[in-house]
């Protein structure tokens, strides 16, 4: 799988647990430490928890294991780093406080679509 399909298959994971405002951003041409973004809103630190859990396990399966997870779910910012590809999972204070997309709007924000029946 390359870095844009797990960006993709990612995306999809949290969507599939009702992650809200999914974003997709190709940074390759502007970072030296990732190719990929995939930002992410949580309602609840519950479901911020429940979120990466379930991103780690599913990309598992595909034979994907984080370098490192960062925060707790009480902070309201968990950070997921394969590499390449940077998992930011928010809950929605400490996403408008950040403000990722602004900060890398020079990347390529990608369109994605769920799978359907899932």
């Amino acid at each position: 799988m390359d870095n844009k399909e797990l960006a993709l298959e990612t995306a999809r994971v949290l969507s599939a647990k009702k992650a809200q405002d999914i974003t997709i951003i190709d940074i390759s041409e502007q970072s030296s430490f990732a190719d990929f973004f995939v930002n992410a809103t949580a309602t609840n630190e519950r479901q911020l928890g429940a979120l990466v859990s379930e991103a780690e396990d599913q990309l598992a399966k595909e034979g994907v294991i984080p370098k490192n997870i960062e925060g707790r779910p009480s902070s309201g910012w968990m950070l997921m780093d394969y590499g390449d590809l940077i998992v930011n999972v928010f809950l929605p204070q400490q996403r408008e406080m950040y403000q990722i997309e602004k900060v890398w709007s020079d990347g390529v924000f990608l369109e994605w679509e769920e799978k359907e029946n899932e």
